[in-house]
């Protein structure tokens, strides 16, 4: 059947109004024509049309954190507006400048790794150290640390060869993609479609979702650049529109950031009503009901494994606020939230940390549980859990359950809102981290991100041990010493789940995005951060230069719930990235010496 004359059957069996499917259709149809334009552009005239993306997301920067923070229920002036400058705006500009300098590089036939260290990983794995790459990322994040270790048997020649992906061929087209954006964090829609374009030479079609429908006329001057050549259309819609255009047969490819039954609906069709007895059967019969490739982000439940060692009281707190920042970044409305903290049983001091995390989510702002259907989650928290500790203005659950009892609802369930629960475990070294891992890998839903939280000296004291115990996390990102949200933060760092799933067993996801450096044969990301900040960093034991050690500038990262000065720092950061006025960051410097 001729394209045309399909995609208007599909819209008479659609149950969208005519003129909603008409529009849709004939958006695909300009798209289909971008998508040849795309494949005509050289390397470095893509290189510049991301650099006019670039001055169009630094024109809106500002009208964009302040619509994110409205939309949340945050007022101009909150201490945590700061966190739609780093999730939005900041993100975004960081990353097109990575696509950019990638795209140069492959233009001047050199690779894009032609600056980055690579050395030998646990089990036989390649790693590539990503950031910082520039002296302004080491001093504006100072202390933390990126890798992208390679699945086992790749070499570091597989790992050079390939990387650029779609843009060794750059006019070979991938078609027109769909697009199901997030509707949690301002930049995921932008970065998944500059993700489809540069990484697989896919124009795009974004179902925004209905949360961010008010940034729409700021996505649409941002992305003004991509518009206008007919590389992107923005459209606004439910489910119908995205099971509509999911099932338009001039979509290529589909790509969502979202929840599994989402994907489950969109892959093998509904679970419930008329149609479940359909879904089923295909399930069982392993014929899915979306005939193309699909990709996913879908977050999951995240582990905090917290290490036992000798802490400080000052230890206690920062490693507790961090925790508390973990849960409580953007109301918990984060697909990496930390939600079950893995806790010691033997640990001496766990009655102490517990105590200070008690304390840190009682002391974070207050802040409206903003998305869809949060207050049923809370709900759910609240009868799965009736003895759980609510901190704070009482939207904040601490759910500590009993050393062996089972703790099936907070290691099952994606709660997606202010809902923190402690498993306890027993032993202490290695045993407790050895133990920690397997009950994360085999008992938490997802496999997108994991937390660990160690001390310079215990670390050390692990060696090689503790390097094999992260190597055996099955997690898109781990994050040592650091939240797994800097590793979403940094382009050029892949996002996403572990590899190894499937559409029947979809875990946290299929696929990577971000990866600003276009690597293949990826297995997963590994940031490091300080366990102290600054000036504790200078103690003796932290200046020891065994294996653990993280020198920091940072008295408390911007990100941090508890930092008085947050929203100040991450505007002064996102400014800085757009006109790198060095004076201007003089200010925001010493109002990071604030938080």
């Amino acid at each position: 059947m001729p394209q045309a004359a399909a995609a208007k059957s599909s819209a008479r069996r659609s149950a969208l109004p005519d003129e909603e499917s008409t529009t849709l259709d004939t958006a695909i149809a300009e798209l289909q024509t971008g998508s040849r334009t795309w494949s005509h552009l050289t390397l470095d005239q893509r290189a510049r049309l991301i650099g006019r993306v670039r001055a169009a997301v630094a024109a809106v920067a500002e009208e964009w954190a302040g619509v994110a923070s409205a939309s949340k229920g945050i007022e101009p002036g909150h201490p945590l507006a700061g966190e739609e400058w780093l999730s939005g705006p900041y993100a975004t500009l960081v990353a097109l400048d990575a696509y950019r300098d990638s795209l140069a590089a492959l233009a001047q036939g050199e690779s894009t790794l032609k600056s980055v260290k690579t050395d030998a990983a646990p089990g036989g794995r390649v790693r590539a150290h990503v950031f910082p790459l520039s002296a302004i990322d080491g001093m504006l994040l100072s202390g933390y640390t990126g890798e992208v270790w390679f699945e086992p048997g790749v070499t570091e020649a597989d790992v050079r060869r390939d990387a650029g992906l779609a843009q060794l061929t750059p006019t070979e087209s991938g078609g027109v993609g769909l697009v199901l954006g997030a509707g949690n964090v301002t930049s995921i829609p932008v970065l998944d479609v500059m993700y489809e374009l540069i990484a697989h030479n896919r124009v795009a079609i974004l179902k925004v979702n209905p949360t961010q429908d008010a940034l729409v006329p700021v996505f649409e001057r941002a992305l003004a650049p991509l518009i206008e050549p007919g590389f992107l259309r923005i459209v606004r819609g439910g489910g119908d529109v995205g099971g509509y255009l999911a099932e338009h047969p001039g979509i290529a490819h589909v790509h969502i950031t979202g929840a599994e039954p989402t994907f489950d609906a969109i892959v093998w069709g509904p679970s419930s009503g008329p149609a479940a007895a359909a879904t089923t059967r295909r399930r069982r019969e392993d014929r899915p009901k979306l005939k193309k490739p699909i990709t996913a982000e879908l977050g999951g439940v995240s582990p905090i494994i917290i290490v036992p060692g000798q802490w400080s009281a000052a230890d206690l707190a920062f490693q507790a606020e961090h925790v508390a920042t973990m849960r409580l970044y953007n109301s918990g409305h984060n697909c990496i939230a930390g939600q079950v903290v893995l806790l010691s049983a033997d640990w001496p001091q766990r009655e102490a940390f517990l105590a200070a995390l008690r304390t840190a989510l009682d002391a974070a702002p207050a802040r409206p549980v903003w998305y869809p259907r949060s207050d049923e989650k809370l709900a759910a928290a609240a009868s799965d859990y009736p003895d759980a500790t609510w901190c704070g203005d009482g939207t904040r659950a601490l759910v500590e359950t009993v050393p062996g009892e089972a703790a099936t609802a907070i290691e099952t369930t994606e709660y997606f809102a202010p809902v923190l629960g402690v498993v306890s475990l027993p032993g202490n070294g290695q045993e407790f981290l050895d133990r920690a891992v397997a009950h994360a890998n085999d008992e938490l839903v997802g496999t997108l991100g994991a937390n660990v939280l160690i001390d310079p000296v215990t670390q050390a004291a692990l060696g090689d041990g503790f390097e094999r115990a992260m190597a055996d996390l099955h997690y898109g990102t781990v994050a040592i010493n650091s939240w797994t949200a800097f590793g979403f933060l940094t382009p050029t760092l892949p996002w996403g789940g572990f590899p190894g799933a499937t559409l029947q067993d979809v875990q946290s996801g299929l696929g990577v995005v971000h990866n600003a450096l276009l690597l293949d044969h990826i297995e997963r990301a590994v940031t490091r951060g300080p366990f102290r900040p600054f000036p504790r960093a200078l103690e003796p034991k932290a200046l020891n230069r065994s294996r653990g050690r993280s020198f920091s500038v940072l008295p408390k990262p911007p990100w941090f719930v508890s930092s008085r000065t947050g929203a100040a720092v991450s505007e002064g950061f996102t400014r800085f990235r757009i006109d790198g006025n060095f004076a201007k960051l003089a200010g925001t410097l010493a109002q990071a010496f604030r938080a």
